[in-house]
């Protein structure tokens, strides 16, 4: 019986790397979107493409309320593919936002933690009881929060909320035979920012220079590493914050 992965914010950057990542190994995937459907459609034509089946689902990850509703259409999604739950839940969806800390407004600081922190939480939340036992979740953090950049002070925050989350839920649902672990990406050459990394070579050389490998990541460094953590080679590894940067900062 093949896997089947959640993965949000699946239909661009590193969440549809993920998504397609999983596929190539052989699993099945229901990816979300926000708002831009024909992107979530190409990924969707892509997985299935590979020979597997996907689903993509809308979902705001800011807004709670809607919640209960996506676990809904997922527990329909999984009766359609004969299934009452789902293995892996990948919690990719975000953005970022770049201002100094004198300058970070509340309507700033408000929408990263809705997202990060507080949408990984209830969405995780919502889904536990689709989730099987033995299952896998993985957060996405970030690099930031183990050196520091002027301008990500609200991120970095989120983000190391939601790595002192992954331990608890590594904690609490270990019982379950649950794991959960953090992906911390470096530099990635991502529309992250407006695709300042991918789209600057001046920041693009900046932070190959801070790099052991000496080059920025690309998705394709990321997704597959996720996929790998999801398999069963990695079934011990739990509560761990796992950088894949390159050597970024060492």
């Amino acid at each position: 019986m093949s896997s089947i992965s959640i993965v949000t914010g699946g239909s661009r950057g590193l969440g549809r790397n993920t998504a397609l990542s999983i596929a190539r190994r052989g699993g099945d995937v229901i990816l979300t979107y926000r708002s831009k459907a024909a992107e979530a459609d190409a990924v969707l034509a892509e997985i299935r493409a590979l020979g597997r089946r996907a689903a993509a689902l809308q979902l705001d990850t800011a807004d709670i309320s809607g919640f209960p509703d996506f676990a809904g259409r997922v527990r329909s999604t999984l009766e359609g593919w004969g299934r009452d739950r789902f293995d892996h839940l990948v919690n990719n969806a975000g953005h970022g936002e770049m201002a100094a800390f004198a300058e970070t407004s509340e309507a700033q600081f408000d929408m990263l933690f809705n997202v990060h922190v507080k949408g990984v939480f209830f969405l995780t939340q919502a889904l536990l009881p689709l989730l099987a036992d033995g299952g896998r979740i993985v957060n996405f953090s970030s690099g930031l929060t183990r050196v520091s950049y002027p301008g990500f002070s609200a991120y970095s925050a989120a983000k190391g909320a939601v790595e002192i989350l992954t331990l608890y839920l590594a904690k609490e649902l270990g019982a379950r035979g649950i794991t959960a672990n953090a992906i911390a990406p470096g530099a990635i050459e991502t529309d992250f920012l407006g695709g300042a990394v991918r789209d600057t070579p001046a920041y693009n050389e900046a932070f190959a220079t801070m790099t052991a490998l000496g080059r920025v990541g690309v998705p394709d460094d990321i997704g597959p590493a996720v996929a790998s953590l999801l398999g069963p080679d990695n079934r011990w590894v739990t509560a761990q914050r796992i950088e894949v940067s390159g050597g970024q900062n060492i």
